[in-house]
């Protein structure tokens, strides 16, 4: 439905007709008009308004599209003009009155109050006023109002629209966004390169692809293309996932700014083609743009990932000499990319020169030492944290949890279990997955169990954190039980889950579990990853199933050194030394290092007559 509107709304326009889709929401006047409109709207004090009085009176009727007229200005208070306004408002009010109003408005409170004068003074008549009402509450946030206002308006063009859909998308109510987008070309009103911006950002927050395609072609075939629409479908196919469709659009485009840089950089980094992000960034240099600060922030990242650490410190070195010095951004990437390159102490020199922190900067810098296994200094971050009252989010504690779960602080964990229930956090899917993993961890999986019992909705990352925690900790029985518990909730196992599960059948020697896991795992494709393969390899080898063991390994389509170990020591585990000797000379044909360890456990298992006897024959040993 929404695609054969689409279709059928739009004609070609001729290039006459393009004008910026932020441009279309103002009057198109002569230029000194839109400056003198613009220098209107960019006035905003809250204690002395500045208000238009009109030189002359205005006999046509206004333009429905213009969002605030030209006007002639004078100081006075808000309450002067309300006073005055509620005198007289049965009166012949002039338009660029209540206009200067709008634009200087800048409370929620005083927007009510206009409101209320415009419903008084004009009714429906003027629609640019209605426009600017629904837009005022909009940026207030109070979209039950500005959907009030619309449902309210006898007539609506096109600005009516978008300003409401801009709306629903700013706050996440996509649905809502399409939901108008649709009964918008119900009505026949045909949707400017605004609306397209905005449908299109909200089609990439929801990977809506189909639709976010056709508005592409409707954007194609009506001839919107400028810089800020063709950034905004770059931004689509980037979220979506689809890099070579937002290669294709900004290959095509004619200009390009700051902007479409950095969304091209975020769609690199977020395929993992650093190097290219780093080409990018080296373009915008070279084409004399000046970066901004979510470009800075998306190529610290990508330096991070990449672990380039000296185009970090060249960066940290522009940031240094003046450019966004006191971001707070910036600054929070710097931390960030300080410690993915495992230099915590450069992050915390940072994060203490710092002027000004977020919750992110906070978090980063607890991360950081989480990662390289620092509790008691993450810990006393966070103490410091609260002492500032400053707000954790849920990757705070994900980061504080798994400090304290790498260095086994159980008394400092259950502190921070008392912060989630204290902040009704217990019911996020991710804290309570790393309290499960952390209590595991600590050999207390009961506790892990219970935090699990109590979660509103529980996944396959839950799930594992504890089968992966009793198998660990050597209760193989209760790991699989817990896996049967999980499936009969029709929770899809994942790689993970079956070389955990895995390796709870190869400590208690559980051959038939094991046997169902590999004919599950066979069934879902698993199979073929690595680490599900080395585990079904122990798993056989050690229960005594050399040749099962044999079959996995060689229908591996990848094999890392855990799977030739596996095989090479369940061959000498089980008397089979030749065949044990065998692969470790074929191990080292393609080209991998035999371990000392399975060295020497191969020469326990075979004894020391043996493995010199196989070894003069095989000569696989110098």
């Amino acid at each position: 439905m929404l695609a054969s509107l689409l279709l059928s709304t739009f004609a070609p326009i001729s290039v006459k007709q393009q004008q910026s889709p932020f441009c279309l929401l103002f009057h198109n006047s002569s230029s000194s008009k839109w400056e003198a409109t613009k220098n209107v709207l960019g006035r905003r004090q809250l204690f002395s308004r500045r208000v238009a009085v009109p030189e002359t009176p205005y006999s046509e009727e206004p333009n429905t599209n213009l969002v605030c007229r030209p006007k002639r200005v004078v100081h006075c208070s808000f309450k002067q003009c309300s006073d005055s306004y509620d005198a007289d408002y049965d009166a012949n009010v002039d338009v660029d009155f209540v206009a200067s109003l709008l634009s200087s408005c800048s409370t929620y409170r005083e927007c009510r109050r206009i409101h209320s004068f415009v419903e008084k003074g004009f009714g429906k008549s003027v629609l640019f006023i209605w426009n600017n009402l629904i837009s005022l509450y909009v940026n207030f946030g109070k979209l039950w109002e500005a959907q009030k206002v619309f449902d309210g308006m006898s007539a609506r063009n096109v600005v009516s629209w978008t300003a409401l859909i801009g709306g629903y998308t700013k706050i996440g109510r996509l649905q809502d966004a399409f939901r108008l987008f649709n009964e918008m070309l119900v009505n026949g009103i045909r949707p400017n390169g605004a609306t397209f911006v905005y449908v299109l950002n909200a089609c990439a927050r929801c990977s809506a692809f189909e639709l976010g395609s056709q508005v592409h072609a409707c954007v194609v075939k009506g001839n919107w293309s400028n810089v800020i629409v063709e950034s905004a479908l770059v931004y689509f196919y980037a979220q979506s996932g689809n890099l070579a469709g937002a290669v294709s659009v900004y290959d095509r485009m004619s200009k390009r700014d700051v902007v479409c840089w950095t969304t091209m950089i975020v769609a690199y980094a977020q395929s993992g083609d650093g190097d290219k992000a780093m080409e990018m960034f080296n373009d915008i240099l070279s084409s004399g743009l000046r970066p901004n600060e979510f470009t800075v922030c998306s190529i610290l990242k990508v330096c991070g990932d990449m672990k380039a650490l000296n185009c970090g410190r060249k960066l940290h070195a522009a940031v240094v000499k003046g450019m966004f010095k006191n971001d707070v951004y910036v600054g929070s990437s710097l931390v960030s990319m300080y410690v993915k390159c495992g230099r915590v102490p450069d992050a915390r020199v940072i994060f203490d020169g710092m002027p000004k922190r977020n919750t992110v900067t906070w978090t980063s810098m607890i991360a950081g030492y989480a990662q390289n296994g620092l509790g008691i200094e993450a810990i006393s971050l966070f103490r410091s944290m609260k002492s500032r009252r400053i707000i954790a989010n849920s990757l705070t504690i994900v980061s504080l949890l798994s400090a304290c779960g790498a260095v086994g602080l159980l008394h400092q964990g259950k502190e921070v279990h008392a912060q989630i229930l204290k902040n009704s956090m217990h019911s996020n899917i991710y804290v309570c997955s790393t309290l499960i993993w952390f209590y595991s961890r600590c050999g207390e999986y009961v506790y892990g169990s219970r935090v699990l019992e109590l979660m509103p909705s529980r996944d396959v990352i839950s799930w594992t954190a504890l089968i992966s925690g009793c198998s660990r900790l050597g209760y193989g029985s209760e790991a699989l039980k817990y896996m049967n518990d999980m499936l009969w909730e029709g929770v899809e196992p994942n790689q993970f889950t079956y070389s955990t599960a895995l390796k709870a059948c190869t400590k208690i020697e559980a051959l038939r579990q094991g046997k169902w896991i590999h004919a599950s795992a066979n069934k879902t494709g698993s199979l073929l990853n690595v680490f599900v393969g080395s585990a079904l390899i122990d798993m056989y080898a050690k229960c005594g199933c050399v040749n099962d063991a044999y079959q996995v390994f060689d229908k591996l389509p990848k094999r890392n050194v855990v799977s030739w170990n596996a095989l090479i020591l369940g061959y000498a585990r089980n008397g089979l030394c030749k065949e044990a000797l065998k692969l470790m000379y074929r191990m080292e044909a393609e080209g991998m290092k035999v371990d000392e360890f399975v060295i020497s456990d191969v020469l326990n298992a075979c004894g020391e007559a043996q493995w010199e006897n196989e070894c003069s024959k095989l000569q696989c040993l110098s």
